[in-house]
């Protein structure tokens, strides 16, 4: 798969306990993102943030949250992110989406593909 070199990056900030039904909402946006064909999916978990609420949330002992921040990223073209986002917005109850540009330098398949 070749990537643009201007392409778009989502970003959907939310807590590892946010679900969708009864999966978590960072699982179900990576299988469905898999299943159309997105070029792929990054789950980062954060070690402290606060969202809209303004409650910290930490990994730190005395503070530790059993909802630390996750972030969900999504590079590709635009028309596939545009075609993703009716989607997301039915699914994500809670959290922030964000879209910037981004510019494309490698998207390197490890059996040499170049893009």
């Amino acid at each position: 798969m070749r990537l643009p070199s201007k392409a778009k990056r989502l970003r959907i900030y939310s807590g590892e306990m946010d679900r969708l039904g009864t999966r978590a909402l960072s699982d179900a946006i990576v299988e469905e993102a898999a299943r159309r064909g997105l070029a792929g999916v990054t789950v980062l978990r954060g070690m402290s943030g606060y969202g809209a609420n303004s409650r910290v949330k930490s990994d730190k002992i005395l503070v530790l949250s059993q909802d630390l921040p996750i972030i969900v990223e999504i590079v590709d073209a635009a028309e596939k992110i545009d075609a993703f986002l009716p989607w997301l917005d039915e699914s994500v109850k809670e959290g922030l989406v964000t879209l910037d540009d981004v510019e494309v330098i490698a998207y390197r398949h490890s059996k040499g593909e170049k893009g």
